[in-house]
């Protein structure tokens, strides 16, 4: 079963945030763009890959407001520990969602009971909470920040302009397409 359109569930969840402890709930999410990024455990070494290049794109994602979260299911004291000890995890300005109860990880289908961890899980979730785009990948395949930035790109183009879609490699000024009779069999 497909996970599109599903609502994310009610949700409050401690993270940290630039040296400081904070809440997170459903309610951050409402009104405008997110982006989850499930990522298995702190410490590790495809993670601070993965987060370190959503660092590194993190004023992109505001600009075209969208908030991102990453989130595993080690604890808030945890993620601080890791901000403390390592150069890549202290260029994060995005909140890092502790998941100690697995419950977001339930809700967005990545946990992986058995180890108490979660899957590789990139999520869109547009204004009204809703997920648009999702990618789940084994734990050894890292993911790139700006390829999840053109699919929050592409998605919102798609809320505003529900007469066009975006062909592959699209990205914000190209060409896209308008679904009709004239394009069956031209492409």
């Amino acid at each position: 079963m497909s996970l599109i359109e599903k609502e994310v569930a009610d949700f409050k969840a401690q993270a940290f945030q630039i040296d400081k402890f904070v809440e997170v709930s459903k309610e951050d999410l409402k009104g405008k763009w997110s982006v989850f990024v499930f990522y298995p455990a702190d410490f590790t070494f495809v993670c601070p890959t993965e987060l370190g290049d959503l660092a590194d794109q993190y004023e992109e994602f505001k600009k075209i407001n969208c908030e991102v979260y990453s989130v595993s299911t080690d604890t808030e004291f945890v993620h601080k520990a890791w901000h403390d000890a390592s150069d890549t995890i202290k260029k994060i300005k995005y909140k890092m969602i502790a998941d100690p109860t697995h419950q977001l990880s339930k809700d967005f289908e990545v946990l992986i009971p058995e180890a108490g961890q979660a899957l590789r899980g990139s999520f869109v979730v547009n204004p009204e909470c809703k997920i648009v785009s999702y990618e789940v990948n084994q734990l050894g395949i890292g993911r790139d920040a700006s390829e999840l930035l053109r699919k929050v790109q592409a998605a919102q183009f798609i809320a505003e302009h529900g007469d066009q879609v975006c062909p592959a490699k699209w990205k914000p000024g190209s060409e896209t397409l308008k679904p009709g009779l004239d394009l069956v069999g031209k492409l």
